[in-house]
């Protein structure tokens, strides 16, 4: 039998609607994948730290990247996006700059399988990271004002988080500081670029005050930080606890004023590593015998990571063209 005239016109009304309506969900879940944020491409358990490698910051896509089997090997994506990178033990610390203003940084506590623990948000700009080797002890630095450590118009605020305990040290500036044999109070006080021995209870770091900078020692036990060298900043504790490296005010010239040093802590000596150019980053050991660290780029590169002898011979060696936040994982 025939259809009728009013029930073809009714049957192809309903096909365009079933097929405009297709065509509407396929176009919002396109385009719900298209805006989907560069963070949310790390799916949780894709990407861990159980490979040993040097692990480090893509500038290019803002990831968590892994040099496969050599440093210089191909590269290995997936993990999360991060603005500063560290692991040790079983925990990673990844901070992440927050959109808006004033500026905030969210700090990510993240297992071996990069899976978050917790979350902190503070003011500023993501600066500096580290983790104990066991994994218990984290500490973050931001810029909470300014951008660089080569001015005198900045402001850093520095945290510690226990993970055993729970505790959260907000600001270092509470620990009482001890400064030329005596308690100091000044308001111009700032900490940064935690690095934390294997005991989980003493820590380096740089403080300013007064226009200098210095090297503390802590004790988070007893609640105490004791400047004992000048001109110290950003150390690095070498995985024997035997040296740090850090970087060294050697100019006034703001574009190029520091060189890399290593300092003997049994011996209080220091010597100049082999790297010629300014490094502002926070040097990361690969083993007991070399530091890598970021450069500014070459052809267009945001920054390239070197490595360079710990005793100061050698040379500078170009490890992974493209990257920052270098960490061995072992």
């Amino acid at each position: 039998m025939k259809a009728r005239p009013q029930q073809l016109r009714l049957a192809l009304v309903v096909a365009a609607v079933v097929l405009l309506a297709g065509g509407s969900l396929g176009y919002v879940l396109h385009a719900r994948h298209r805006d989907r944020p560069t963070q949310q491409t790390h799916t949780e358990g894709s990407f861990s730290l159980d490979e040993p490698g040097l692990y480090f910051r893509d500038p290019a896509t803002g990831l968590v990247t892994r040099a496969s089997g050599s440093p210089e090997g191909p590269r290995v994506p997936g993990g999360p996006a991060c603005d500063r990178f560290y692991a040790a033990g079983d925990r990673a610390l990844c901070l992440r700059s927050l959109p808006g203003i004033p500026a905030r940084t969210q700090a990510l506590v993240l297992d071996r399988r990069l899976r978050e623990v917790r979350r902190t948000t503070v003011p500023g700009i993501p600066n500096r990271a580290r983790v104990s080797a066991s994994g218990r002890l984290l500490s973050w630095t931001t810029f909470a004002t300014g951008d660089s450590y080569a001015t005198s118009a900045f402001s850093t605020r520095t945290s510690i988080l226990d993970l055993n305990t729970g505790y959260l040290i907000k600001s270092m500036e509470e620990i009482p500081l001890t400064l030329d044999g005596a308690r100091h109070h000044a308001p111009d006080v700032n900490y940064w670029g935690v690095t934390f021995a294997r005991d989980d209870n003493r820590f380096y770091a740089t403080v300013s005050t007064k226009g200098r900078t210095h090297l503390v020692v802590g004790d988070l036990r007893n609640w105490t930080a004791t400047a004992v060298r000048e001109n110290v900043e950003c150390p690095s504790l070498s995985p024997d606890d035997t040296r740090i490296a850090f970087k060294k005010k050697v100019s006034q010239d703001p574009a190029a004023p520091w060189r890399l040093y290593v300092l003997d802590l049994a011996t209080m000596r220091e010597h100049p590593l082999s790297e010629p150019h300014s490094v502002d980053d926070q040097a990361a050991w690969l083993d007991d015998s070399t530091v890598a660290y970021a450069l500014p780029g070459r052809d267009g590169r945001a920054s390239d990571i070197w490595s360079v002898p710990a005793d100061g011979t050698g040379a500078p060696h170009l490890v992974v063209p493209g990257g920052s936040s270098p960490v061995a994982v072992h």
